[in-house]
Protein backbone atom coordinates (compact mmCIF):
# COMPACT_ATOMS: atom_id res chain seq x y z
CA UNK A 1 0.00 0.00 0.00
CA UNK A 2 1.72 3.24 -1.17
CA UNK A 3 1.69 6.33 1.53
CA UNK A 4 -0.61 8.48 0.30
CA UNK A 5 -3.24 5.37 0.39
CA UNK A 6 -2.11 4.24 3.66
CA UNK A 7 -2.56 8.28 5.01
CA UNK A 8 -6.00 8.38 3.20
CA UNK A 9 -7.27 5.15 5.28
CA UNK A 10 -5.69 6.63 8.21
CA UNK A 11 -7.94 9.74 8.35
CA UNK A 12 -10.52 7.80 6.98
CA UNK A 13 -10.91 5.74 10.36
CA UNK A 14 -10.34 8.32 12.64
CA UNK A 15 -11.80 11.44 10.54
CA UNK A 16 -13.86 12.01 13.88
CA UNK A 17 -11.00 12.25 15.95
CA UNK A 18 -8.78 14.11 13.70
CA UNK A 19 -11.55 16.63 12.32
CA UNK A 20 -11.81 18.87 15.40
CA UNK A 21 -7.40 19.23 15.24
CA UNK A 22 -8.03 20.26 11.33
CA UNK A 23 -10.67 22.67 11.67
CA UNK A 24 -8.95 24.20 14.41
CA UNK A 25 -5.13 24.00 12.65
CA UNK A 26 -7.34 25.90 9.62
CA UNK A 27 -9.45 28.37 11.57
CA UNK A 28 -5.57 29.55 12.82
CA UNK A 29 -4.52 29.46 9.49
CA UNK A 30 -7.26 31.77 8.38
CA UNK A 31 -6.93 34.31 11.19
CA UNK A 32 -2.98 34.29 10.92
CA UNK A 33 -3.24 35.45 7.54
CA UNK A 34 -6.39 37.90 7.63
CA UNK A 35 -4.78 39.90 11.12
CA UNK A 36 -1.13 39.37 9.23
CA UNK A 37 0.69 37.49 11.82
CA UNK A 38 -0.99 39.19 14.71
CA UNK A 39 -3.87 36.46 16.02
CA UNK A 40 -0.49 33.69 15.69
CA UNK A 41 2.09 36.57 17.77
CA UNK A 42 3.31 34.78 21.18
CA UNK A 43 1.07 37.87 23.22
CA UNK A 44 -2.29 36.84 21.51
CA UNK A 45 -1.61 33.18 21.63
CA UNK A 46 -1.24 33.82 25.51
CA UNK A 47 -3.85 35.73 25.93
CA UNK A 48 -6.22 33.20 23.90
CA UNK A 49 -5.05 30.47 26.03
CA UNK A 50 -5.71 32.39 29.27
CA UNK A 51 -8.78 33.49 28.43
CA UNK A 52 -9.98 29.97 27.48
CA UNK A 53 -8.99 28.51 31.00
CA UNK A 54 -11.78 28.55 32.61
CA UNK A 55 -14.22 27.35 29.59
CA UNK A 56 -12.08 24.63 29.35
CA UNK A 57 -11.93 23.28 32.68
CA UNK A 58 -16.14 23.37 32.15
CA UNK A 59 -15.67 21.48 29.13
CA UNK A 60 -13.60 18.92 30.66
CA UNK A 61 -16.46 18.38 33.53
CA UNK A 62 -19.73 18.50 30.84
CA UNK A 63 -17.59 15.86 28.54
CA UNK A 64 -18.49 13.24 31.70
CA UNK A 65 -21.94 14.69 32.04
CA UNK A 66 -23.07 14.63 28.33
CA UNK A 67 -21.28 11.11 27.84
CA UNK A 68 -23.56 9.42 30.62
CA UNK A 69 -26.45 11.02 28.26
CA UNK A 70 -27.17 14.21 30.95
CA UNK A 71 -26.47 17.57 30.70
CA UNK A 72 -25.87 20.43 33.40
CA UNK A 73 -27.05 23.85 32.30
CA UNK A 74 -26.37 25.28 35.93
CA UNK A 75 -22.54 25.43 36.53
CA UNK A 76 -22.26 28.87 34.32
CA UNK A 77 -24.30 30.97 37.06
CA UNK A 78 -22.63 28.12 39.74
CA UNK A 79 -19.15 29.08 38.97
CA UNK A 80 -19.95 32.78 38.99
CA UNK A 81 -21.36 32.23 42.70
CA UNK A 82 -18.95 30.27 44.07
CA UNK A 83 -16.25 32.72 42.55
CA UNK A 84 -18.28 35.29 44.40
CA UNK A 85 -18.17 33.36 47.87
CA UNK A 86 -14.06 33.31 46.86
CA UNK A 87 -13.81 36.80 46.71
CA UNK A 88 -16.15 37.16 50.19
CA UNK A 89 -14.13 34.78 52.17
CA UNK A 90 -10.98 36.46 51.31
CA UNK A 91 -12.24 39.88 51.83
CA UNK A 92 -11.40 42.46 54.55
CA UNK A 93 -14.75 43.21 57.21
CA UNK A 94 -13.70 46.89 57.20
CA UNK A 95 -14.64 46.70 52.97
CA UNK A 96 -16.97 44.29 53.16
CA UNK A 97 -19.60 43.59 56.01
CA UNK A 98 -19.68 39.85 55.25
CA UNK A 99 -16.21 39.59 54.73
CA UNK A 100 -14.08 36.65 56.55
CA UNK A 101 -10.51 37.39 55.67
CA UNK A 102 -9.71 33.73 55.08
CA UNK A 103 -6.05 32.98 54.19
CA UNK A 104 -6.22 32.15 50.16
CA UNK A 105 -4.98 28.45 51.14
CA UNK A 106 -7.64 27.86 53.09
CA UNK A 107 -10.24 29.83 50.40
CA UNK A 108 -9.54 27.71 47.36
CA UNK A 109 -10.16 23.82 49.06
CA UNK A 110 -13.74 25.41 50.82
CA UNK A 111 -14.94 26.66 47.48
CA UNK A 112 -13.83 23.61 46.01
CA UNK A 113 -15.78 21.63 48.75
CA UNK A 114 -18.87 23.48 48.16
CA UNK A 115 -18.08 23.06 44.37
CA UNK A 116 -18.58 19.36 44.72
CA UNK A 117 -21.74 19.45 47.39
CA UNK A 118 -23.83 21.17 44.44
CA UNK A 119 -22.67 18.86 42.09
CA UNK A 120 -24.13 16.31 44.66
CA UNK A 121 -26.95 18.14 45.04
CA UNK A 122 -27.72 18.20 41.34
CA UNK A 123 -27.31 14.01 41.09
CA UNK A 124 -29.80 13.19 44.25
CA UNK A 125 -32.28 15.05 42.26
CA UNK A 126 -31.20 13.17 38.93
CA UNK A 127 -30.35 9.66 40.16
CA UNK A 128 -32.66 9.34 43.51
CA UNK A 129 -36.02 11.74 42.30
CA UNK A 130 -35.67 10.69 38.82
CA UNK A 131 -35.57 14.50 37.60
CA UNK A 132 -34.38 14.69 34.04
CA UNK A 133 -31.39 16.77 34.10
CA UNK A 134 -32.21 19.54 32.25
CA UNK A 135 -35.40 20.18 34.63
CA UNK A 136 -32.93 19.81 37.38
CA UNK A 137 -29.82 21.83 36.30
CA UNK A 138 -32.28 24.59 34.85
CA UNK A 139 -33.96 24.85 38.45
CA UNK A 140 -29.81 25.33 39.06
CA UNK A 141 -29.27 27.86 36.86
CA UNK A 142 -32.28 29.94 38.26
CA UNK A 143 -31.08 29.49 42.19
CA UNK A 144 -27.30 29.98 41.67
CA UNK A 145 -28.32 33.03 39.43
CA UNK A 146 -30.50 34.42 42.08
CA UNK A 147 -27.66 33.43 44.93
CA UNK A 148 -24.98 35.58 42.78
CA UNK A 149 -27.25 38.55 42.76
CA UNK A 150 -27.96 38.53 46.25
CA UNK A 151 -24.71 37.44 47.46
CA UNK A 152 -23.49 40.98 45.52
CA UNK A 153 -26.00 42.80 45.99
CA UNK A 154 -24.78 45.36 48.97
CA UNK A 155 -21.45 46.21 47.41
CA UNK A 156 -22.41 44.99 43.36
CA UNK A 157 -18.50 44.25 42.26
CA UNK A 158 -16.09 42.75 44.89
CA UNK A 159 -12.65 43.57 44.06
CA UNK A 160 -10.02 40.90 44.91
CA UNK A 161 -6.95 42.52 46.29
CA UNK A 162 -4.96 38.82 46.84
CA UNK A 163 -2.08 38.79 44.89
CA UNK A 164 -1.52 34.78 45.31
CA UNK A 165 -5.32 34.46 44.21
CA UNK A 166 -4.85 36.97 41.21
CA UNK A 167 -2.02 35.09 40.04
CA UNK A 168 -3.90 32.04 39.54
CA UNK A 169 -5.13 33.73 36.27
CA UNK A 170 -2.40 36.49 35.37
CA UNK A 171 0.81 34.79 36.78
CA UNK A 172 3.66 33.15 34.83
CA UNK A 173 5.67 30.88 36.29
CA UNK A 174 9.29 32.14 36.61
CA UNK A 175 12.03 31.29 34.58
CA UNK A 176 15.23 29.74 36.09
CA UNK A 177 17.55 31.42 34.17
CA UNK A 178 17.83 35.04 33.56
CA UNK A 179 16.27 36.60 30.43
CA UNK A 180 19.06 38.58 29.61
CA UNK A 181 21.21 35.55 28.74
CA UNK A 182 23.46 35.16 25.49
CA UNK A 183 21.56 31.87 24.49
CA UNK A 184 18.50 32.64 23.39
CA UNK A 185 17.55 36.46 25.14
CA UNK A 186 14.17 37.25 26.12
CA UNK A 187 13.09 33.78 25.87
CA UNK A 188 11.47 31.85 28.70
CA UNK A 189 14.48 29.06 29.08
CA UNK A 190 12.11 26.73 31.82
CA UNK A 191 9.22 26.64 29.20
CA UNK A 192 11.32 25.28 26.19
CA UNK A 193 12.88 22.88 28.88
CA UNK A 194 9.35 21.54 29.40
CA UNK A 195 8.25 21.41 26.36
CA UNK A 196 11.11 19.41 25.32
CA UNK A 197 10.46 17.53 27.72
CA UNK A 198 6.77 16.74 27.01
CA UNK A 199 7.64 15.89 23.55
CA UNK A 200 10.41 13.18 24.79
CA UNK A 201 7.62 11.71 27.34
CA UNK A 202 4.88 11.89 24.46
CA UNK A 203 7.25 10.25 21.94
CA UNK A 204 8.04 7.43 24.46
CA UNK A 205 3.92 6.94 25.66
CA UNK A 206 3.27 6.22 22.16
CA UNK A 207 6.18 3.67 21.26
CA UNK A 208 4.92 2.34 24.53
CA UNK A 209 1.24 2.04 23.15
CA UNK A 210 2.24 0.60 19.79
CA UNK A 211 4.46 -2.06 21.45
CA UNK A 212 2.07 -3.31 23.75
CA UNK A 213 -1.05 -3.19 20.61
CA UNK A 214 1.59 -5.01 18.99
CA UNK A 215 1.86 -7.48 21.61
CA UNK A 216 -1.58 -8.10 21.73
CA UNK A 217 -1.63 -8.71 17.60
CA UNK A 218 -3.85 -5.33 17.53
CA UNK A 219 -4.32 -3.36 14.59
CA UNK A 220 -1.15 -0.63 14.56
CA UNK A 221 -0.19 1.96 11.80
CA UNK A 222 2.63 1.40 9.48
CA UNK A 223 6.26 2.99 10.54
CA UNK A 224 6.32 5.63 7.82
CA UNK A 225 2.30 6.63 9.29
CA UNK A 226 3.33 5.76 13.40
CA UNK A 227 6.39 8.09 12.48
CA UNK A 228 4.60 11.03 10.52
CA UNK A 229 2.05 10.86 13.42
CA UNK A 230 5.04 11.65 16.22
CA UNK A 231 6.39 14.23 13.86
CA UNK A 232 3.16 15.88 13.24
CA UNK A 233 2.55 15.60 17.64
CA UNK A 234 6.31 17.05 18.20
CA UNK A 235 5.66 19.76 15.76
CA UNK A 236 2.47 20.90 17.11
CA UNK A 237 3.72 21.01 21.16
CA UNK A 238 7.70 22.79 19.93
CA UNK A 239 5.36 25.11 17.95
CA UNK A 240 3.19 26.19 20.64
CA UNK A 241 5.93 26.15 23.37
CA UNK A 242 8.30 28.50 20.97
CA UNK A 243 5.57 30.90 20.56
CA UNK A 244 4.42 30.48 25.04
CA UNK A 245 8.11 31.01 25.59
CA UNK A 246 8.46 34.15 23.67
CA UNK A 247 6.33 35.80 25.39
CA UNK A 248 6.69 35.19 29.29
CA UNK A 249 6.62 31.57 29.16
CA UNK A 250 3.61 29.02 31.07
CA UNK A 251 1.10 30.90 32.70
CA UNK A 252 -0.21 29.17 35.90
CA UNK A 253 -3.19 28.90 34.42
CA UNK A 254 -2.16 26.57 31.34
CA UNK A 255 -0.85 24.66 34.05
CA UNK A 256 -4.07 24.18 35.68
CA UNK A 257 -5.70 23.14 32.51
CA UNK A 258 -2.70 20.91 31.95
CA UNK A 259 -2.69 19.01 35.42
CA UNK A 260 -7.14 19.02 35.17
CA UNK A 261 -6.73 17.67 31.58
CA UNK A 262 -3.85 14.97 32.14
CA UNK A 263 -5.95 13.67 35.43
CA UNK A 264 -9.51 13.30 33.73
CA UNK A 265 -7.75 11.91 30.95
CA UNK A 266 -6.32 8.81 32.88
CA UNK A 267 -8.78 7.79 34.83
CA UNK A 268 -11.49 8.08 31.63
CA UNK A 269 -8.96 6.38 30.06
CA UNK A 270 -7.14 3.88 31.88
CA UNK A 271 -9.13 3.07 35.06
CA UNK A 272 -12.16 0.99 35.95
CA UNK A 273 -14.15 4.51 36.47
CA UNK A 274 -13.68 5.79 33.08
CA UNK A 275 -14.63 2.23 31.86
CA UNK A 276 -17.91 2.32 33.75
CA UNK A 277 -18.47 6.27 32.70
CA UNK A 278 -18.64 5.11 28.67
CA UNK A 279 -20.13 2.27 29.52
CA UNK A 280 -23.35 3.82 30.92
CA UNK A 281 -22.79 6.21 28.16
CA UNK A 282 -23.30 3.72 26.05
CA UNK A 283 -26.07 2.02 26.78
CA UNK A 284 -27.12 2.39 30.26
CA UNK A 285 -29.51 -0.15 30.97
CA UNK A 286 -26.98 -3.14 29.90
CA UNK A 287 -24.07 -1.23 32.43
CA UNK A 288 -26.91 -1.56 35.11
CA UNK A 289 -27.80 -5.30 34.29
CA UNK A 290 -23.68 -5.94 33.88
CA UNK A 291 -23.29 -4.71 37.79
CA UNK A 292 -22.43 -1.27 37.01
CA UNK A 293 -24.37 1.12 39.63
CA UNK A 294 -25.59 4.00 37.13
CA UNK A 295 -26.28 5.72 40.68
CA UNK A 296 -23.08 5.84 41.65
CA UNK A 297 -21.79 7.15 38.76
CA UNK A 298 -24.23 10.31 38.01
CA UNK A 299 -23.10 11.28 41.61
CA UNK A 300 -19.36 10.85 40.96
CA UNK A 301 -19.75 12.64 37.43
CA UNK A 302 -22.33 15.58 38.51
CA UNK A 303 -19.78 16.18 41.92
CA UNK A 304 -16.85 16.21 39.11
CA UNK A 305 -19.04 19.29 37.16
CA UNK A 306 -19.35 20.70 40.56
CA UNK A 307 -16.00 20.92 41.69
CA UNK A 308 -14.94 21.90 37.89
CA UNK A 309 -17.69 24.90 38.16
CA UNK A 310 -15.48 26.28 41.32
CA UNK A 311 -12.22 25.88 39.76
CA UNK A 312 -14.00 27.47 36.71
CA UNK A 313 -15.33 30.29 39.45
CA UNK A 314 -11.89 30.52 40.48
CA UNK A 315 -10.13 31.06 37.51
CA UNK A 316 -12.97 33.86 36.67
CA UNK A 317 -12.45 35.83 39.60
CA UNK A 318 -8.75 35.79 39.61
CA UNK A 319 -8.59 37.02 35.95
CA UNK A 320 -10.86 39.75 36.27
CA UNK A 321 -9.61 39.90 40.26
CA UNK A 322 -13.41 40.80 41.12
CA UNK A 323 -16.62 38.92 41.26
CA UNK A 324 -19.41 41.22 39.31
CA UNK A 325 -23.50 40.48 39.24
CA UNK A 326 -23.00 39.10 35.59
CA UNK A 327 -20.20 36.40 36.08
CA UNK A 328 -20.62 33.44 35.20
CA UNK A 329 -23.32 34.58 32.28
CA UNK A 330 -23.89 31.97 29.40
CA UNK A 331 -20.59 29.98 30.62
CA UNK A 332 -22.47 26.94 30.59
CA UNK A 333 -23.57 27.21 26.72
CA UNK A 334 -19.89 28.21 25.85
CA UNK A 335 -18.42 24.52 27.95
CA UNK A 336 -21.46 22.43 25.71
CA UNK A 337 -20.66 24.15 22.42
CA UNK A 338 -17.22 23.30 23.34
CA UNK A 339 -17.66 19.61 24.23
CA UNK A 340 -19.69 18.97 20.89
CA UNK A 341 -17.09 20.57 18.83
CA UNK A 342 -14.59 18.36 20.28
CA UNK A 343 -16.41 15.15 19.25
CA UNK A 344 -18.56 14.26 22.50
CA UNK A 345 -21.81 12.87 20.66
CA UNK A 346 -25.10 14.31 22.12
CA UNK A 347 -25.87 10.38 21.84
CA UNK A 348 -23.84 9.92 24.98
CA UNK A 349 -21.15 7.25 25.35
CA UNK A 350 -18.34 9.23 22.85
CA UNK A 351 -16.31 11.90 23.58
CA UNK A 352 -12.51 12.92 24.86
CA UNK A 353 -11.70 15.79 27.97
CA UNK A 354 -8.71 16.19 25.33
CA UNK A 355 -11.13 16.79 22.09
CA UNK A 356 -13.34 19.12 24.41
CA UNK A 357 -9.78 21.00 25.35
CA UNK A 358 -9.39 21.94 21.26
CA UNK A 359 -13.19 22.95 21.08
CA UNK A 360 -12.84 25.01 23.65
CA UNK A 361 -9.54 26.28 22.10
CA UNK A 362 -12.02 26.17 18.46
CA UNK A 363 -14.47 28.76 20.09
CA UNK A 364 -11.78 31.19 22.34
CA UNK A 365 -10.20 30.90 18.50
CA UNK A 366 -13.05 32.41 16.73
CA UNK A 367 -13.86 35.26 19.24
CA UNK A 368 -9.97 36.20 19.52
CA UNK A 369 -9.45 35.89 15.47
CA UNK A 370 -12.86 38.14 14.86
CA UNK A 371 -12.16 40.34 17.48
CA UNK A 372 -8.87 41.13 15.88
CA UNK A 373 -10.12 41.94 12.42
CA UNK A 374 -12.97 43.81 14.23
CA UNK A 375 -15.78 41.91 13.20
CA UNK A 376 -19.50 42.85 14.88
CA UNK A 377 -20.21 41.21 17.67
CA UNK A 378 -23.50 39.79 15.71
CA UNK A 379 -21.57 38.17 12.97
CA UNK A 380 -19.43 36.49 15.78
CA UNK A 381 -22.60 35.14 17.26
CA UNK A 382 -23.95 33.89 13.78
CA UNK A 383 -20.28 32.48 12.90
CA UNK A 384 -19.97 30.65 16.23
CA UNK A 385 -23.66 29.32 15.52
CA UNK A 386 -22.59 28.03 11.87
CA UNK A 387 -19.56 26.01 13.36
CA UNK A 388 -21.65 24.62 16.35
CA UNK A 389 -24.19 23.46 14.00
CA UNK A 390 -21.73 22.24 11.54
CA UNK A 391 -19.46 19.74 14.22
CA UNK A 392 -23.13 18.26 15.29
CA UNK A 393 -23.79 17.74 11.56
CA UNK A 394 -20.21 16.27 11.22
CA UNK A 395 -21.12 13.93 14.07
CA UNK A 396 -24.43 12.62 12.94
CA UNK A 397 -23.16 12.12 9.18
CA UNK A 398 -20.13 10.27 11.01
CA UNK A 399 -22.70 7.54 13.33
CA UNK A 400 -24.93 7.37 10.86
CA UNK A 401 -21.50 5.97 7.90
CA UNK A 402 -20.53 4.15 11.26
CA UNK A 403 -23.65 2.02 11.09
Amino acid sequence: MSFFKDLQKLLGQNIREYGMYIALFVIMAIFTFTTKGIFISSRNISNLINQTGYIAVLAVGMTLVIVIRHIDLSVGFLSGFLGALAAIAMADPKVIQAGLNLPVYVVIPMVLALGILAGLITAFLVAQLGIPAFVATLAGWLGYRGAIQLVTAGTGTIIIANETFNALSNGFIPDIFPAETTLLPGVHKLTLILGVVAIVLLIISQINDRRKKQAYNFEVLSPEMFILKLVFISAIVGGITWIMAGYQGLSWTIVIVLAVVGIYDFVTSQTVLGRHIYAIGGNPEAAQLSGISVKKITYVVFGSMGMLSALSGILYASRFKSATTTAGNLFELDAIAAAFIGGVSPAGGIGKVIGSIVGALVMGSLSSGMNLMGIDISIQYIARAAVLAAAVIFDVATRSRGR
